[in-house]
């Protein structure tokens, strides 16, 4: 049997550069405004003795550590390939995604014990300081969310990064709220109660970031893509009678790869590049942007195939 490897290093977003330098500023500005914010909810809520505040704070600290990492990560895609990383460090990408989330988990478990304390040992918080602080945090991490909201769908990093930004100034937001109604009604127990809200909030809106990412470390399919649909695009290449033996996997939050044995009739064996550029074609339409083929012939039985 005569193989035949095809790396394609084609990248599907022809935009990628403007992308990451446009991605880059929205990192660093969300970083620089999410710092500032943290040092001023840190004051205001051991000055006013809001749990909220200092739960928020210590959430929003995270979420500087995670844009942090995040740039760090598409820095790293620039890198190139080495001798022990032969795709370079693009799959940084994924593991910050799914650090992310975890991070936000963890942050739940804190919010929801300080809370229960709280709820045991109400402390007195003036709601007004509170509630302005916080309104100022929607104002922060609305526009960083903002920043990031146009390549949230394309990149499963960039999707953490909104997540975070999103879900504080949902939080921010919870927060305003129960600095009011304690202002006026002094039942400082809305504190503790808000910041169980807030943590259950950020549980649902990070469950899928956790899985989808958890996804792509256990080598998964991309959950935007399916075997089935795949195959039935490769087959479509005259002279392609069969494939089998396919893998595809995530190289990045931004990148896919593919293998798969080719089933050809012993006549479109001279024509093998033709048929690799109409698949690569093809493939890049479906996001798949690195590929690698091995054909057979039609009469010739895959051992690799019995296998699996």
């Amino acid at each position: 049997m005569s193989a035949g490897h095809d790396h394609s290093h084609h990248h599907h977003h022809h935009d990628h550069a403007p992308r990451l330098d446009h991605l880059n500023t929205a990192f660093i500005v969300g970083i620089i405004l999410n710092s500032a914010f943290v040092v001023l909810e840190v004051v205001a809520g051991l000055i006013t003795h809001s749990l909220s505040l200092l739960t928020d704070a210590g959430h929003n600290l995270s979420d500087v550590a995670s844009l942090a990492l995040a740039l760090l990560a598409f820095k790293l895609t620039k890198a190139g390939s080495t001798s022990e990383y032969t795709y370079g460090y693009k799959r940084s990408t994924i593991i910050v995604s799914f650090f992310n989330a975890v991070i936000l988990f963890v942050s739940v478990g804190f919010i929801v014990y300080e809370a229960v304390i709280r709820f045991m040992h109400p402390q007195m918080v003036e709601g007004g300081t509170m509630a302005w602080v916080a309104f100022a945090g929607i104002a922060i991490n609305a526009f960083t969310a903002w920043l990031f909201a146009k390549n949230r769908h394309g990149d499963l990093n960039v999707k953490g990064a909104y997540l975070h930004m999103a879900m504080d100034a949902i939080v921010s937001a919870g927060v305003v709220v129960s600095g009011i109604i304690i202002y006026f009604t002094h039942l400082y127990w809305i504190d503790s109660a808000v910041s169980i809200v807030i943590a259950i909030v950020i549980l649902q809106g990070t469950w899928s970031l956790l899985k989808d990412s958890l996804r792509l470390e256990m080598d998964g399919v991309p959950k935007e893509m399916k075997l089935e649909d795949i195959k039935a695009e490769l087959l479509k290449t005259k002279g392609v009678v069969d494939v089998h033996h396919m893998h595809v996997w995530a190289l990045s939050t931004t990148e896919n790869a593919l293998t798969a044995h080719l089933v050809i009739a012993p006549e479109s064996l001279e024509l093998f590049d033709d048929i690799k550029k109409d698949l690569r074609h093809r493939l890049q339409h479906l996001d798949i942007n690195h590929s690698t083929f091995e054909p057979e012939f039609a009469d010739e039985k895959c051992k690799q195939q019995e296998c699996c």
